[in-house]
């Protein structure tokens, strides 16, 4: 079973295609491993039970797959990691998931999440935090801690999260693993439990960079029942770029952050040396808007949550508390007890945001900042093909740290972004490991490649050349090459 194990999703996929490896037996194995779950980053399983029975494949060749507890799938708890949505089972199932079950991917459970994807280190979830699987002291990073640390502890093949400011490509460098935000609209937001509808994208956490592609390629495409969505013209084909000969790579001086670990550091400018040993030329570029793009997250985003999180309130779904037959008292005392301090935070943040004489001085300044860094990203795409950074300032810090600094915990998002706000492609592949500051074990650092709006198909073949030029070892505790 364990050498079962080891094959990436992409090796699974053509094994099963070729009629050498039975769907049935690798399917199995997987779920075996799930079941030994002790990093809390499943929230429910698919063990063969009648649940199970609601989320049926139409064909077998694609691996099983691990789903972040956002999505909703009929008939399976869906709690977006809320106790407001405790017991919730959709009566639909989102484009995402359905999209995987026709390709033929199992569902092998739902994974633990900050709640409704509010977090940095998925210690905000209400069924308590994931561990990273490199050291159980540790987050795994949020909002999909749990997908990253399924992936990278073995319990999955691979996985989807959402990134609504960088929820997908932060745990993954937190965990060693490739995490890929698409262009906004290149995936269906249908069924997707929102969070900031603007902001907010599915896409895949995975071992490697030709399995993202892959998953990528299963998951895009134009959707009627999400009218934001548009998929990639031309589909996704697996990378195979060998080199990085012809391409420039822009390095921001405004991103440069004397808050960053040295060790991250380190690992990042060794990154830079790779690409140009590639072929690949490096080059700055100026991103002058992007210093402020945490100040203007954090009131475009609350302000999109306030709003979406009004349905959450005891009568249609979900949880429901008090009353005692007085309305009010009931929507109170339902949203009082449902939901955790962070989403509660980012409510009063958002409402204030929107509130009659505060929303031009707060939140319509905040667009303007987002059309500015978009248009720094246009400029700067106007002379080099990709603009790389860290994709975290630090490795992954201890459970605890940051709980009680949330400005602490929300510029752990400094570098992802700027990327969303523009919304850009942008993956993290893993590209060594440091020591804490401080001291402490070897953890996975992360580098982040951005390319233009709708350019995945060569974000994807460049990373893939740079993922074999690094030589990562992804498992924990392996070396990094």
């Amino acid at each position: 079973m364990s050498d079962l194990l080891q094959l990436t999703a992409l090796e699974a996929h053509e094994a099963m295609v070729a009629g050498d490896l039975a769907a049935a037996e690798y399917t199995a194995a997987w779920r075996e491993a799930a079941a030994g779950d002790e990093l809390n980053a499943y929230l429910w399983r698919d063990e063969g039970s009648d649940e199970g029975a609601a989320i049926a494949v139409e064909r077998d060749c694609i691996a099983p797959i691990a789903v972040k507890d956002i999505f909703c799938t009929e008939g399976v708890p869906t709690t977006a990691g809320s106790r407001i949505l405790e017991g919730y089972r959709p009566p639909y199932t989102s484009t995402a998931v359905r999209k995987l079950l026709e390709a033929g991917a199992p569902v092998l459970g739902k994974t633990n999440m900050d709640e409704f994807a509010m977090g940095s280190s998925n210690e905000n979830s209400a069924y308590g935090p994931v561990l990273n699987p490199w050291d159980r002291e540790r987050v795994p990073g949020g909002s999909s801690g749990g997908s990253a640390a399924v992936v990278a502890g073995g319990l999955a093949p691979w996985s989807i999260g959402t990134d609504t400011g960088g929820s997908i490509r932060q745990p993954a460098a937190f965990c060693g693993i490739v995490g890929l935000k698409p262009t906004y609209g290149a995936i269906s937001r249908y069924g997707m439990i929102a969070f900031a509808s603007s902001l907010d994208q599915c896409g895949p956490l995975t071992r490697t960079v030709s399995d993202a592609a892959l998953l990528l390629g299963i998951l895009q495409g134009r959707d009627p029942l999400d009218s934001t969505s548009v998929g990639l013209d031309g589909g996704v084909s697996l990378p195979g770029r060998e080199d990085l000969s012809g391409l420039r790579f822009g390095v921001p001086s405004e991103l440069a952050g004397d808050d960053l670990d040295a060790g991250v550091r380190e690992v990042f400018e060794q990154t830079l040396r790779k690409i140009e040993e590639l072929g690949g030329e490096i080059a700055e570029v100026s991103l002058p808007s992007s210093e402020h793009g945490i100040s203007a997250y954090y009131v475009i985003a609350p302000a999109e949550a306030s709003s979406n999180l009004a349905r959450y309130d005891g009568v249609r779904y979900g949880m429901r508390a008090g009353g005692d037959g007085d309305l009010i008292e009931m929507y109170e005392t339902t949203r009082s007890e449902g939901f955790g301090p962070e989403v509660k935070r980012r409510i009063m943040l958002g409402t204030y945001a929107l509130s009659s004489g505060y929303y031009e001085a707060y939140y319509g300044q905040a667009q303007k900042v987002r059309t500015r860094i978009a248009q720094d990203f246009d400029g700067a795409f106007a002379d080099v093909d990709f603009v790389v950074t860290p994709t975290a300032p630090s490795v992954a810090f201890k459970l605890g740290e940051k709980s009680d600094d949330p400005l602490a915990m929300y510029l752990n998002d400094f570098f992802t972004v700027p990327m969303s706000l523009a919304g850009i492609p942008a993956i993290s592949i893993p590209a060594g490991l440091a020591a804490p500051e401080g001291g402490g074990p070897q953890l996975p650092v992360g580098f982040q490649i951005a390319a233009p709006a709708f350019a995945e198909q060569r974000l994807l073949d460049a990373a893939y050349a740079l993922e074999q030029g690094i030589g990562f070892d992804s498992r924990p505790g392996g070396s990094d090459g």
